[in-house]
């Protein structure tokens, strides 16, 4: 596949194609994203290797969801079988896609351990006490006090952000352009930094939608009179941004890499004019 390079605005159209193919299969999609939790539910309940099942998975769930956005564009419904065509390609692929999935679950440990390590476990403290009923506000004021608390979150999210760079092509690279899982890393981190305006806004983007969604939804509860809606309003909200999210990745993909004649045929891109 041939990487191009796409000028910054590129990453409100991926936002907008995102909202488009979601509107076009509301129901679907968020079906597909049902399942894609209630997989990762299951997982967590496994005992020992659950959690590191679920960490191998994740490339997989969002090569699935790019799948599901393609079928969409093409008028097929996004069912959850998305999630295992990619395991269906033959043993070259499916070798790739295990590599990937071992190697970003032994990453995300060393992420979590790193973290933990650095807030000497101020976060689980702080979500200790917000589970508790009976924690009072100076509770939560003295563990959100805790300045090891902030270097652990800072830590998480800028440790984690990295870690996407490579991944966040990869899985799509070994689906539809036959790389091997080395390869595929090395060129998803080269094109997000060809492409680094454009992926700079997408995030800002998501990053104003998150956050002004948040602030009419706590608006919402304060003028009527029920602050207890808040979380009630914020669980529909929050799932519907994280399914339009996922569908949004697949425009991301297409207008970076442009298929070449050995390489499987990428779908078109429907949704642009």
């Amino acid at each position: 596949m041939r990487l191009q390079t796409v000028p910054a605005a590129s990453g409100l159209a991926w936002m907008r194609q995102g909202w488009r193919a979601f509107a076009k299969q509301p129901l679907a999609f968020s079906g597909l994203f049902a399942a894609f939790l209630f997989a990762i539910f299951a997982l967590t309940q496994l005992p020992l290797v659950g959690s590191l099942l679920l960490l191998s998975l994740l490339p997989l769930g969002s090569l699935g969801f790019m799948l599901g956005t393609r079928d969409a564009l093409q008028g097929r419904l996004p069912l959850p079988r998305v999630f295992l065509e990619p395991l269906r390609q033959g043993p070259a692929k499916l070798r790739a896609m295990i590599v990937l999935g071992v190697v970003y679950a032994v990453a995300s440990v060393l992420i979590i351990n790193i973290a933990e390590w650095a807030d000497g476990g101020a976060l689980d403290q702080l979500m200790e006490v917000l589970a508790d009923g009976k924690a009072t506000p100076a509770d939560v004021s003295e563990r959100l006090g805790d300045p090891r608390l902030a270097l652990g979150l800072a830590l998480r999210f800028g440790l984690a952000g990295l870690l996407a760079i490579p991944f966040w092509h990869a899985p799509a690279l070994v689906h539809w352009g036959a790389q091997g899982a080395p390869q595929s890393l090395f060129s998803s981190t080269v094109a997000i930094w060809r492409n680094r305006g454009a992926f700079f806004v997408f995030a800002l983007g998501w990053a104003a939608v998150v956050l002004t969604a948040g602030a009419a939804v706590n608006l919402l509860g304060v003028l009527l009179g029920h602050p207890q809606l808040i979380a009630v309003l914020a669980m529909p909200a929050s799932l519907l941004l994280s399914t339009v999210f996922y569908t949004s990745l697949y425009f991301s993909f297409a207008d970076c890499f442009a298929e070449r004649e050995a390489a499987d045929a990428l779908p078109p891109d429907e949704s642009k004019p």
